[in-house]
């Protein structure tokens, strides 16, 4: 039984005696996720430790900060073609 058939039952249960209904499986996920979160920061403040960034979100920012810094490149490289260019038109 998986936990759609099980969430399934539970609800025809709760409907038999007159209960709610419970909540669906997968709801409270991401809640708990940053519960945890809170709680290792929480920790890491008392014990006199700066709050670390998660994982995930330290790489995206070291990959969006090295690809605005090559577009930013490429930019450059393409305004001096472009400026040279348009003088000739005319």
């Amino acid at each position: 039984m998986n936990a759609t058939q099980q969430h399934m039952l539970d609800v025809y249960r709760a409907a038999q005696l007159g209960h709610p209904a419970p909540p669906a499986p997968g709801q409270g996920d991401w809640q708990v996720v940053r519960e945890v979160r809170d709680y290792q920061r929480l920790g890491a403040t008392a014990a006199g430790r700066p709050p670390r960034l998660g994982r995930l979100r330290a790489t995206l920012a070291g990959l969006f900060a090295s690809a605005t810094r090559s577009r930013g490149a490429r930019a450059g490289r393409t305004r001096a073609v472009a400026g040279s260019g348009s003088g000739a038109c005319g």
